[in-house]
């Protein structure tokens, strides 16, 4: 039941691609004709329409051209069941990582402004709180006013502690100082939010390296999982993004949000193709209900469904 629910989610979100596609695809065939380069030209469009970017786009039509020949006699559906088939094999490939912390888990959130950054750390922070983990969040954003009234409120509605520091100028020191009572108390799991800075603003950049290495000096182990929140509207600026944080500090696992929105969906294999950083958490709502673990063949069949 939660799966279907999930899977309709992951349909109205991504219902803008899946018409694209079937739309462009059904202006070709009337039922079964010949594969043709006409084909191939307007399904790589149609992929690259889709933010699955220039790259996998190219891999994927190589592939269809050496399972479906020219002259071929191949039907829309075959083609998508194909391609289904492919990117479910793809995106299960994937480094989910698992850590067995014996102790405090630290959870490091970056993403720019704008991504929803601030509301998945909240419906991660009652995720934890509803397995019976005790939470502190850690607002490190100390450059922004509101990032800090807004964690406030999701620490209320999630039952969870906050450590904040208004007058704080450097984030590493806020987060220094919650990491060591942490440590002290026996905190489950800390999650660190970040400032949203856009990955063209060198020096927030450089003090996000300044907080990673300042996490290592209290749990040299740490941070356990570094997410980079991703809004699945933005298309291929998306994988700009991936590839500048990544420069900063080591990315583990996306979290995906707006899928109940107007998002193509592409950019999650995308950034999986080019930097095998794989999506583990989807955001498919406001509420803090409204995420879930990624599932990559409902994604898959959301994305290009066949009924």
């Amino acid at each position: 039941m939660i799966l279907d629910s999930v899977f309709s989610k992951f349909k109205k979100g991504l219902s803008k691609t899946r018409t694209q596609m079937k739309s462009g695809l059904g202006k070709l065939f009337t039922g079964q004709i010949p594969m043709s380069e006409e084909i191939l030209d307007t399904l790589e469009a149609l992929l690259i329409e889709a933010d699955l970017g220039m790259d996998l786009a190219m891999e994927l039509i190589e592939d269809v051209s050496k399972h479906f020949p020219i002259s071929t006699p191949v039907t829309s559906k075959n083609v998508l069941e194909y391609l289904q088939k492919k990117l479910i094999q793809k995106l299960e490939k994937t480094n989910i990582k698992e850590v067995n912390v014996h102790g405090t888990k630290v959870v490091l959130v970056v993403g720019v402004n704008g991504s929803g950054k601030t509301t998945s750390i909240g419906k991660l922070a009652t995720l934890y709180a509803n397995e019976g983990k005790s939470v502190l969040l850690v607002a490190g954003d100390t450059f922004r006013a509101a990032a800090l009234e807004q964690l406030t409120i999701w620490s209320e509605r999630a039952g969870v502690e906050i450590i904040k520091n208004q007058a704080a100028t450097h984030p590493a020191s806020v987060v220094y100082d919650a990491l060591v009572s942490a440590k002290t108390r026996n905190i489950d799991v800390v999650i660190i939010d970040t400032a949203g800075r856009l990955h063209t603003q060198t020096h927030l950049m450089d003090e996000l390296e300044k907080v990673h290495r300042v996490v290592k000096k209290v749990f040299t182990d740490a941070p356990h999982e570094t997410i980079l929140v991703i809004d699945a509207t933005t298309g291929q600026n998306g994988l700009h993004q991936a590839e500048e944080f990544s420069k900063s500090t080591p990315i583990d696992h996306l979290f995906l949000t707006k899928l109940d929105g107007t998002a193509k969906g592409g950019i999650a294999l995308a950034i999986h193709n080019k930097l095998d950083i794989p999506v583990r958490y989807v955001g498919l709502g406001e509420k803090a209900s409204d995420m879930d673990y990624f599932n990559p063949t409902l994604y898959i069949k959301a994305l290009l469904d066949l009924d």
